[in-house]
Order: structure tokens, then sequence, then C-alpha cells
């Protein structure tokens, strides 16, 4: 993770935080700088730390770390930039997860694409007794992506992405459409 930087300046030298009749001691001097060296690091570190907690400036080697904060998994393989945007939304999807919503947006951070969602669900109310329920007998989701020019849909890595956003209870389908004018193959 972090490691030590070389000749890295300390933001608050020891030495000036003495009485001025120390400041002329030479051993106290160099013991001092010693100090100062082992110590910049973590003075560093804690000034920066605001840096470092958000997915926008955090270093690369930290997002792991921040990504267990905020309980999520961004595949390690996968470009900082889009581990960055996982992270930095977790918060707000947890709350839509589950949902149309919350599920639309999980699949386009993974593909890129805008995906089509038909659900068997819904919601109504009534002042009638015996009102008829909407939706379909079973509860299933069918999702539609369709692929890119040039970037390759993971079909098993997005239907273990599926799979953690659906509700338990509820199945789904996955169709991967080729991209539009291209002949098919988008899916892995």
């Amino acid at each position: 993770m972090r490691t030590g930087v070389t000749g890295l300046p300390t933001p608050h030298p020891l030495i000036e935080q003495l009485p001025a009749v120390y400041l002329e001691q030479d051993f106290l001097q160099r013991f001092l700088a010693a100090l100062d060296d082992v110590l910049a690091p973590v003075l560093l570190t804690i000034d920066n730390l605001p840096a470092h907690l958000d997915p926008r400036s955090a270093p690369e080697d930290f997002l792991g770390w921040l990504a267990q904060w905020v309980a999520v998994e961004p595949h390690e393989d996968a470009p900082a930039d889009r581990r960055r945007a996982e992270i930095q939304g977790a918060v707000a999807r947890h709350a839509r997860r589950g949902t149309a919503g919350g599920l639309a947006e999980a699949v386009r951070l993974e593909t890129g694409a805008e995906p089509e969602i038909t659900e068997s669900g819904g919601t109504a109310w009534s002042t009638v007794p015996y009102t008829a329920l909407p939706g379909g007998p079973r509860a299933w989701v069918t999702i539609r992506v369709r692929g890119q020019e040039g970037r390759a849909i993971d079909r098993v890595r997005l239907e273990e992405l599926i799979g953690t956003e659906v509700p338990a209870h509820v199945g789904f389908t996955l169709e991967i459409l080729p991209p539009v004018g291209g002949a098919g193959g988008a899916a892995q």
C-alpha cells in the first residue's frame, strides 16, 4: 500500500517547536532531523487524509480499502475511473438496491450501455376489496443490454452482478444484443 518516500520534507520540523536556547545544539539538530525524516510521511498522510478518503482523489492502491468501507466489490481488472465511480456512488446505490432503477444503474456502470429492463411486478391501490393484483404471477425481470463497438460484455460477470442486485426471490433473464450495425458477438 503506502510506502516511504525518500527525501520527503516535513511540514512541521521538530526543531522549530523548541525554545531558542536549544536551537544551537548540534546533536539535538541532527537528532530531530532524523525524527523529521521518520515522521514526515505520517504527518503528510494525516494532512492529506480528506484526499485519501475521497474516491475521486484517493491513490489507486487505496481504492480497495475504500470499497470495503462502502460494501462494494469492484473488479480489480476494471479501469481506475470505473472503480472510482462504483465507490463514489455506492451509498446512493445501496438505497436503490432491489429496484429497477438500482439494477439499471449497476448494469450501466458495468457495461457502459443503457439497459432495457422489463419486470413482472407492479403496485396498485384500490378502495374495492379483492381487486386483481398487478404484474405477472411469477416474479421475474428481463434485462436487455446492447453491446458497444470495441467493448465486449462479459456475460458471467454481468450475471453475477445482476444476481446480487435483484431480490432473492426474483428470477432474471439476461439478453446481450449485438451492437447497432454490428454482426453480433458482443458477448464473451
